[in-house]
């Protein structure tokens, strides 16, 4: 059975250990300072995972090799005009056609299971969520993690740590539309930047549309208790939108090799840190993920004093 997203947000809110804003109003309760839930963003091929996601299962079922795949995808996307994520979609298929293999989405989900993780991924949700627990200085703050990549949905399910998003963003093919699957979600570089405002301004249906306008003061998560984490070219529009409407972002590299790009970005002032992908407990990831959200968790608790302070004397404050 497919999660709609409406479905897997509701189940998500109900896990997680965040806060309900709105729950001691629709009470009658006096009102709460309501903007406490911290947001951590990734994406997934290179950030959580060393390699593209099909690098595991698919393209060798298909006996393609990889790296020839891909430059494979590149050259046809640039010789066609078309866009290069749906160009590697459409190329999977057309490829598995023509080795006579039959991959439909229930397939894609259990090759999920192989993609491989950075060290410490798995753990890295609880091992944040006890430290804000353990750190805040205001009661209620909440912790959400999002996943935003151009892979793909179907087997991003498959990975073990897909029930830890509350919600996830990805490519999607629909199976039902042609015998060939028909890619129903395309997720670009600079498309993933639509998924930062629906997560900011609470949003995440995605049959509902963000381009009404909506005051700063009412967005639940402001981007300043967002953290964007990425590994590359294909993150800058992300890290940019992220840093310019005052988030943060944290790039990484594979452990012992070159960080020269991750440089490149924080030169550029496209992330605030970066370090190696090694999510394991006092790592330099983890250390300075702890520096942002000190500084987070700061800011929450002086902004909901001032705002307690600004109901005392009559003055609204965002």
């Amino acid at each position: 059975m497919v999660e709609r997203a409406g479905d897997r947000h509701r189940s998500a809110q109900e896990d997680a250990p965040v806060a309900d804003a709105g729950s001691s109003r629709q009470r009658g309760a006096a009102p709460k300072f309501d903007k406490k839930t911290i947001a951590l963003v990734y994406d997934f091929d290179g950030t959580l995972s060393p390699r593209p996601m099909q690098d595991y299962t698919f393209l060798p079922k298909i006996g393609a090799d990889a790296a020839a795949f891909w430059a494979e995808s590149n050259a046809l996307a640039k010789k066609t005009q078309a866009d290069p994520l749906i160009t590697y979609m459409h190329l999977m298929y057309k490829k598995a056609q023509a080795k006579g293999v039959r991959i439909d989405r229930s397939d894609l989900v259990a090759q999920g299971r192989r993609v491989a993780l950075y060290p410490g991924v798995k753990d890295w949700f609880d091992l944040v969520a006890g430290y804000v627990k353990s750190h805040a200085q205001s009661h209620g703050v909440g912790l959400r993690h999002y996943l935003i990549s151009s892979g793909l949905t179907e087997i991003i399910e498959g990975t073990p740590i897909y029930k830890r998003f509350h919600n996830v963003f990805a490519s999607e093919y629909w199976f039902e539309a042609y015998d060939l699957p028909y890619p129903k979600r395309v997720i670009t570089d600079t498309g993933k930047t639509q998924y930062l405002f629906r997560i900011n301004k609470g949003v995440e249906d995605l049959g509902e549309s963000i381009n009404q306008h909506m005051a700063e003061d009412a967005r639940p998560i402001p981007f300043a208790n967002m953290i964007y984490f990425g590994d590359g070219d294909t993150d800058v529009p992300s890290m940019a939108v992220m840093r310019k409407n005052g988030g943060h972002a944290i790039a990484v590299y594979p452990p012992g090799k070159s960080k020269a790009k991750c440089v490149e970005l924080f030169k550029a002032g496209r992330c605030d840190f970066f370090a190696p992908a090694d999510y394991r407990k006092g790592s330099d990831l983890f250390q300075r993920t702890c520096l942002l959200l000190d500084r987070m968790l700061a800011d929450i608790r002086c902004q909901e004093e001032m705002w307690r302070l600004g109901r005392g004397v009559g003055v609204a404050r965002k």
